[in-house]
């Protein structure tokens, strides 16, 4: 695949340079839901580059209650942790939405930075817009309203996805803002009645993005569009 026809952004925006030190490791892979691609406090030795699909970032308590810390599309990669300096993540990382994308070894990726000074400038820049959404999305869960943190992240979703419509069940949902089933039923109920949305088992419709990101009150914005890390490209 030619890189100027990969939809990726981080390897479409490498320099011609730094995408062939990578080329060689990079092989295609499809990406099924639940697909784990980073296993807590357990050595990460592949990362991936979304084509299509959805992958969370997941942090896990004592008990066992989730969150979903970060989300990464065709926006970004994983192995953040990798290119900080570190060979393993306290969280985990699997497929929430299928899709396919490129996987590469850690190896090769290491090998790869430490021959060129740029390319690890440029992982390290998407690295900090990750962390700043994740921040973000801290700072949602801690003063929000369920239903904006839901709103929130079906527009971050659609922002990465392929159309209006989005595959997850409820309890995935419930993962992913760190809530109980229930609460996230009734919000999806919220907003299903406002005309936001429009939901069936297992399938989410947004139907008015403008109507979404209003009822964010300030929750949805520069920092989660999928767009965001090209300013630090």
């Amino acid at each position: 695949m030619p890189q100027s026809l990969l939809r990726n952004h981080v390897l479409k925006t490498l320099s011609s340079e730094d995408f062939a030190l990578l080329k060689p490791s990079l092989h295609h892979v499809e990406l099924g839901i639940k697909d784990q691609l980073e296993v807590s406090y357990q050595p990460i030795e592949h990362v991936y580059f979304p084509e299509m699909g959805i992958a969370s970032v997941v942090a896990t308590m004592t008990g066992g209650r989730q969150s979903e810390v970060g989300i990464v599309g065709h926006d970004g990669m994983t192995g953040v942790a990798v290119i900080l300096g570190q060979d393993r993540s306290p969280n985990e990382t699997y497929i929430q939405v299928a899709g396919n994308g490129w996987i590469l070894p850690v190896e090769a990726l290491r090998s790869a930075i430490a021959e060129s000074q740029f390319l690890r400038e440029s992982l390290l820049r998407y690295a900090h817009a990750f962390l700043i959404q994740s921040s973000r999305t801290a700072l949602v869960n801690g003063h929000s309203k369920i239903e904006e943190r839901l709103a929130r992240w079906l527009l971050m979703v659609q922002d990465r996805s392929e159309g209006n419509k989005i595959y997850l069940t409820h309890e995935f949902l419930a993962t992913m803002l760190g809530a109980r089933r229930p609460g996230v039923t009734t919000a999806l109920q919220m907003l299903e009645y406002r005309g936001l949305v429009h939901a069936r088992r297992g399938e989410i419709t947004i139907v008015d993005r403008v109507g979404m990101i209003q009822l964010t009150h300030g929750a949805y914005g520069e920092e989660e569009q999928s767009h965001f890390g090209l300013a630090f490209a």
